[in-house]
């Protein structure tokens, strides 16, 4: 299949050297394999052309042209699944829903309740207050690691509760943009 996409990674490199910057062009085909496919399907071919050199991608697919063009079936449907991949590998691994060692299937499924109310929690956290920062991209364990898992002193008195950071702390800035984010996003609330 690689043939099939050689003048488009010519051109994706040349366009690279030109302007330094990572280089795409797709290419819409059909194809069909000598013995494992009963007949001809249409592939979505990438040329791509990064700073580590060619990276060629394909997409199988029984979409047809007229429902979706070749970029877009492969930018947002194929790299959205991939995302969404993502999405569940980060929950199971940072907020733990893969822990459900108890004796009874009652904890087990508090457990995952706990994680799942964790991650919306968590995605709501990441699309509302974490924009505009430099962590608005950030997955589960770097929010974890730097917003929530750090040192502070909290006096609370009749009328408010004070938050004493340590002068020292290096997203101090982040923070407090995050806070000015929620508060814009949820007045009510704050």
């Amino acid at each position: 299949m690689l043939k099939r996409i050689f003048k488009e990674l010519k051109k994706a490199r040349k366009r690279y050297f030109e302007q330094k910057k990572p280089q795409r062009i797709f290419k819409d085909f059909t194809y069909r394999t000598l013995k494992s496919w009963s007949r001809r399907r249409r592939v979505v071919g990438k040329a791509e052309y990064l700073a580590k050199g060619a990276n060629p991608r394909f997409v199988v697919t029984n979409l047809p042209r007229e429902v979706i063009e070749a970029q877009s079936l492969y930018e947002q449907m194929y790299c959205g699944r991939g995302d969404m991949e993502n999405r569940i590998k980060e929950q199971q691994l940072y907020l733990f829903a893969d822990r459900t060692s108890s004796a009874t299937m009652q904890a087990n499924q508090l457990r995952l309740y706990f994680s799942s109310l964790a991650y919306v929690l968590m995605n709501e956290l990441r699309t509302q207050g974490l924009q505009g920062t430099e962590l608005a991209q950030a997955q589960c364990h770097t929010i974890r690691l730097k917003l929530f898992k750090i040192g502070a002193r909290v006096r609370i008195s009749v009328r408010r509760i004070v938050v004493s950071m340590a002068t020292g702390y290096p997203y101090q800035n982040t923070f407090f943009q995050i806070m000015k984010n929620l508060k814009l996003a949820y007045p009510k609330l704050c």
